[in-house]
Formats: C-alpha cells, sequence, structure tokens
C-alpha cells in the first residue's frame, strides 16, 4: 500500500509542471476579441437565443462557415503570368 501511495505521489509531482506548462500558451481572451467572435458568428447566421433547440448543431455550422471564409481570405491570390491568370489546374 505504502508503494502505491508513493508511486501515485511521484506520478502527480511529474505532471503537475506538464499541465501547468500545457495551459500558460493560452492567452486571455479580450471582450473585444470575443465580440468581434460573436459578430462574426451572427454574420453566418447564427442566432443566440436562450431557448435554442438546435444549440451544438447551428453554432457548429456556422462556426465552418467562419473557418471556411477566413481559409478563403488566407488563400493566395492567383497572379496573372504571361497574360494568363493561374488557377492551380
Amino acid at each position: 500500500m505504502k508503494a502505491l501511495v508513493s508511486t501515485l505521489l511521484i506520478a502527480c509531482a511529474l505532471a503537475a509542471p506538464v499541465a501547468a506548462f500545457a495551459q500558460s500558451d493560452n492567452a486571455p481572451v479580450t471582450r473585444a476579441e470575443l465580440r468581434a467572435d460573436l459578430v462574426r458568428l451572427e454574420q453566418a447566421g447564427y442566432r443566440p437565443t436562450g431557448k435554442d433547440l438546435y444549440y451544438p448543431d447551428d453554432i457548429q455550422h456556422a462556426e465552418a462557415i467562419v473557418a471556411q471564409k477566413q481559409a478563403q481570405k488566407a488563400m493566395p491570390v492567383a497572379t496573372p503570368v504571361g497574360g494568363v491568370t493561374m488557377t492551380g489546374n
């Protein structure tokens, strides 16, 4: 029994710094960032209400739309080369 307790204490002592390190890189979200996220979700069709019957599905759908729009913004624009626009096809 004493060995089990010692092993458990050692495992907790070794896991504590790992958990603390994993949480240290998450910066707190500001109020402005949170409002901007909510505006983007509302523009994608999400309507937050108190009695939302389809809560997980509709916010996930709106988040997918926002993620798709952000991915399209991140894609490089095709530039013309020799008078022909490159489209990647």
